[in-house]
């Protein structure tokens, strides 16, 4: 097999083809570090391959699990291995090597997963574009002077350039959605609590973020959520359980669904009128399914639901100093980017009323949110409301920024996004549209809190309807 070859497969075919032995785990992990040493001097998404990655492909165990003997990296951030790197995208954490594997961690593994390395990531996950001090810029593979996207940025440009053919990602405000749209990927956020993050990070970001992947095919999507979902202990609660399998769901018959949709930007920034035809076609055509698709959105100050995710990132890492202290390092432009360092500052500034008070608002959001949803079955909006945009107008390296700012310009192009991590429930960007220019558009799905059936169906019925296999970036291992 070739890399050309290699490239064509998504995770389950490419599991297929290993259990059926017509290749084994070795060899395909060979063909994985080629794509990296083709791929990654161009688009800079891996940052490590481990040294004794062929001697984990070496002890597979052939049909082990959904994905067994497939390539898979770990973003650099979240779910971690023991004993292996994990940087964080920052200076302040390099070195740093966790003593156990998350829970998450330990399902990709019984998943069949061979974890051969790390992907990229902003410092700390802030930012809405991968681009660090400790790592460098990581490029789109459908145009190398364009974002990737971040947090998730090194995962998405990995699978969209065909190094693996799907990649861990996780979302604290749009981090798996929006490099999916970026790079023209399946980028599924659960709902909060459907995939455990423990058993350190049980409620990451106080409940803002989760972990998953990015993908190619809706099928690695569902067969991947069928694998890693499920509490653990010490969970902060348990959400209702699917009443089938996620990958049954695939074949589901769609019922007629209550969808409403929505082009309107949700901040003071205007939505790029490419990206609103593709929102209207998507909803046009679920019309042509016959769902009943009506304009509409939840009516929510989004101002303040923007603040509330700036205010909980910084909340967030207010323990940094203590953990700095342990390493005998400082927070201080020696180790920290200027933009993560004075939203670090401004956190600490946060008065107890103002974070008790982004709390009350999250709760409020929740109740809005689900009220919507008792109306509506599924809510299309766009992923993103720009193009993939230019490198460095979004990097924390920046020091001309305040907190303000940066935020700012970072939900100016995915304002559409926060919403669903601050309510809690399910959201998928999808692949549907392309720009004249070229460049990837997500469409974005959100479903009630709970139903990641209903995402995958819908975008089991779109894979089908308007498919985007044979869409392959001008970057790529098969070229």
């Amino acid at each position: 097999m070739n890399l050309s070859e290699y490239a064509q497969y998504d995770g389950l075919g490419l599991a297929e083809i290993i259990r059926d032995r017509e290749i084994t785990p070795t060899e395909v992990a060979e063909l994985f570090i080629k794509a990296v040493a083709k791929m990654n001097p161009q688009i800079n998404s891996v940052i490590e391959v481990y040294d004794d990655a062929l001697d984990i492909a070496k002890k597979a165990l052939p049909g082990s699990g959904p994905f067994a003997g497939v390539p898979f990296m770990r973003k650099d951030l979240g779910a971690s291995e023991g004993g292996r790197l994990q940087e964080l995208g920052s200076r302040l954490f390099k070195g740093y090597i966790p003593e156990k594997d998350t829970f998450l961690m330990t399902r990709f593994k019984k998943a069949g997963l061979l974890t051969l390395g790390r992907s990229t990531v902003p410092e700390l996950g802030i930012s809405g574009q991968t681009e660090t001090i400790l790592q460098g810029i990581t490029r789109n593979p459908w145009d190398l002077d364009r974002m990737a996207g971040g947090s998730s940025g090194g995962a998405a440009a990995s699978v969209a350039a065909g190094i693996v053919p799907v990649a861990h990602a996780s979302d604290g405000g749009g981090s798996i959605r929006i490099p999916a749209s970026c790079c023209g990927l399946v980028g599924l956020n659960p709902s909060r609590g459907r995939i455990s993050g423990g058993p350190d990070r049980q409620d990451s970001m106080f409940g803002l973020a989760r972990e998953f992947i990015v993908s190619r095919s809706v099928r690695d999507t569902a067969a991947m959520l069928d694998a890693v979902h499920g509490a653990e202990v010490g969970d902060p609660f348990i959400i209702v359980q699917p009443i089938r399998s996620y990958f049954e769901e695939l074949k589901t018959p769609a019922e007629k669904l209550r969808i409403a949709f929505t082009t309107d930007a949700w901040a003071p920034y205007p939505v790029d009128p490419e990206i609103q035809q593709a929102v209207e076609k998507v909803a046009a055509v679920c019309e042509e399914m016959g769902h009943s698709v009506e304009s509409d959105s939840p009516k929510v100050n989004f101002e303040k639901v923007n603040s509330v995710v700036m205010n909980v990132f910084g909340l967030a890492d207010a323990g940094l100093a203590k953990i700095a202290e342990s390493m005998g390092r400082e927070l201080s432009l020696d180790y920290l980017e200027p933009g993560t360092l004075k939203m670090i500052e401004r956190a600490k500034e946060l008065t107890i009323a103002e974070a008790m008070d982004s709390f009350e608002v999250m709760r409020q959001v929740r109740y809005i949110v689900g009220l919507f949803f008792r109306k509506y079955d599924l809510l299309i909006t766009p992923s993103m409301s720009l193009l993939p945009q230019p490198h460095g107008i979004f990097s924390t390296k920046r020091d001309d920024l305040e907190p303000h700012e940066f935020w700012e310009n970072d939900f100016r192009i995915f304002q559409h996004m926060g919403l669903f991590n601050v309510a809690g429930t399910p959201s998928v960007s999808l692949p549907l549209g392309q720009s004249k220019s070229g460049l990837p558009i997500g469409v974005q799905f959100a479903a009630p809190f709970g139903d990641e059936a209903a995402l995958i169906r819908i975008a089991a019925a779109f894979e089908e309807t308007m498919p985007w296999k044979d869409r392959i970036p001008p970057v790529h291992v098969g070229k």
